[in-house]
């Protein structure tokens, strides 16, 4: 084969791919998401009700409550994937927002200091935030993450909150279903956060939509089955 055309044929291949995994992130970046978001698809589950109040609410103006979810950190210093999250919670922020909250959330599930703490001393000693934060170093999975940090959410609600939830979008999305199942009229004021972006880490994209598409299927499933035994 000719290197042009070899060279070709592997440049082909990669376009597919990068496509794919652009796409697929793409979708589950604005997915799940409640009544306040216009480009939402809210097409996966059958039980949402339109919130009159959830409908007028914008992050402009709005009181943000951005939670941010944690990954496996074995040692003090936060990981790629911790450093991308806290970017991402960061870049989240409206600065036309009223007010901002942070909640970081991770338990020490693989290393002695709780995700947490790590991914709030990343945004405050390295990334020079300064604004308000709340931690929730207990959970150990992603429903844990979304229960406790619930309770922090109501101590915090106001008629104009908005809540964003930022991981990498297939986990972000399922982190949002969780939501929906537990509190759906939080859920209904859930907005798009900032953990996508065009051609951002495109290997680690692709990684990451093989599994995290492979991962909501089962969650769908699961869903489709809860569904069907009531």
């Amino acid at each position: 084969m000719p290197v042009r055309v070899f060279a070709g044929s592997v440049l082909g291949v990669f376009a597919v791919v990068f496509a794919f995994a652009e796409a697929a992130h793409w979708r589950s970046s604005r997915r799940r998401l409640g009544d306040c978001d216009a480009s939402a698809d809210r097409r996966p589950r059958s039980d949402r009700r339109s919130s009159p109040d959830a409908r007028t609410l914008t992050t402009a103006d709005s009181d943000q409550i951005i939670i941010v979810l944690g990954f496996a950190n074995r040692g003090q210093r936060p990981n790629g994937i911790n450093r991308f999250r806290v970017r991402a919670g960061l870049r989240s922020i409206d600065p036309t927002a009223r007010s901002t909250l942070l909640i970081f959330c991770g338990g020490a599930v693989t290393g002695r200091t709780p995700e947490a703490r790590i991914l709030e001393r990343f945004a405050r000693d390295e990334l020079g935030f300064t604004g308000r934060t709340v931690l929730e170093g207990k959970s150990t999975t992603t429903w844990e993450n979304i229960a406790n940090a619930i309770p922090i959410i109501d101590r915090e609600l106001t008629p104009a909150t908005t809540i964003s939830i930022v991981s990498n979008s297939h986990h972000a999305e399922k982190a949002r279903d969780h939501l929906w199942q537990m509190r759906p009229d939080l859920a209904r004021r859930l907005v798009r956060g900032g953990d996508y972006r065009f051609g951002e880490h495109p290997l680690v994209k692709t990684i990451a939509a093989v599994r995290g598409l492979l991962a909501l299927r089962v969650l769908d499933r699961e869903n489709a089955k809860h569904a069907a035994g009531h």
